[in-house]
């Protein structure tokens, strides 16, 4: 069993123009081939059947809403409607546009209590916003209220038309000393900033990991960057790991076979598959 925390779906209400993620398609040409290669058939009936031959409990599905930086918008609706019609298995999480303000906060409040959803996503290097940006604590704040989590986009971004800074985690602890109830996964998991990233989570309960949009076997490999989440994920961190494959940016039983090669105990594997996530996301 395992929870995928990062996962979009091959259908038209997940698409929009994504012109500012162009260098993403380089970055990660290799495995986006892999994926496209892979299908036979109907692209989505053979994203569902996937994740039902591999047993997912659950899948994460993650709203965007860009529309005051780069026009795009994957709508709240759209993606409830998603969840609602392919079942219990499928969760959403809202997006806003943090510069509209208190507008943004009441459409992610309607989002939680109307339509279903069960968090908030906040990519801030897509908003031009670092993670303590006074015009995201609103939306935080609302998170705490409702009892719902948020994931946070940490660590470099790849699109070459917003900056890299944005995603800094020193800008996460700052978050966290000021509402520490929050629930916060931060993915990507940090990179080129991990031990920060590491640091911020030993120093708060409510910070979990994920580790999506990176191949899983560079947990493993010598000097990646990526080794320390291996080491503090298995001991001192070890309930504050998630796992997600990013698809299609991956594969997803690639991704899953990576995983389940690297060298932890059973238990904490099970953990970062599919426990940890249910309690960040309080199921």
């Amino acid at each position: 069993m395992f929870l995928d925390f990062s996962s979009r779906p091959p259908s038209l209400q997940f698409d929009g123009p994504t012109d500012h993620l162009s260098n993403y398609r380089r970055v990660y040409e290799g495995t986006e081939r892999q994926v496209a290669n892979s299908v036979d058939g109907d692209p989505l009936e053979n994203y569902l059947e996937t994740y039902e031959r591999l047993g997912a409990c659950h899948v994460v599905l993650k709203a965007r809403d860009l529309t005051s930086t780069f026009g795009v918008k994957i709508s709240n609706e759209n993606v409830a409607a998603f969840c609602r019609t392919h079942g219990h298995r499928y969760i959403g999480f809202a997006g806003v546009d943090p510069h509209k303000g208190a507008a943004a906060v009441a459409e992610f409040e309607t989002a939680v209590r109307e339509l279903g959803l069960r968090g908030l996503n906040v990519q801030g290097f897509e908003h031009r916003l670092p993670i303590d940006h006074p015009l995201l604590f609103p939306l935080y704040e609302k998170c705490v209220e409702l009892d719902v989590p948020v994931n946070i986009h940490c660590g470099t971004n790849f699109s070459t038309q917003t900056s890299m800074m944005y995603g800094h985690p020193a800008a996460l602890d700052r978050v966290m000393m000021a509402l520490p109830a929050l629930r916060v996964c931060a993915s990507p998991p940090g990179w080129p900033w991990v031990q920060e990233l590491l640091a911020v989570a030993w120093r708060h309960p409510n910070v979990w990991i994920g580790t999506v949009a990176m191949r899983p076997k560079l947990l493993a490999t010598a000097h990646s960057g990526y080794e320390p989440l291996l080491q503090y994920g298995r001991t001192v961190l070890k309930k504050r790991m998630i796992f997600g494959s990013a698809f299609p940016m991956m594969p997803v039983e690639k991704a899953l076979r990576e995983f389940d090669a690297l060298d932890m105990p059973d238990h904490v594997r099970e953990d970062w598959r599919c426990n940890n996530a249910i309690a960040y996301l309080g199921l």
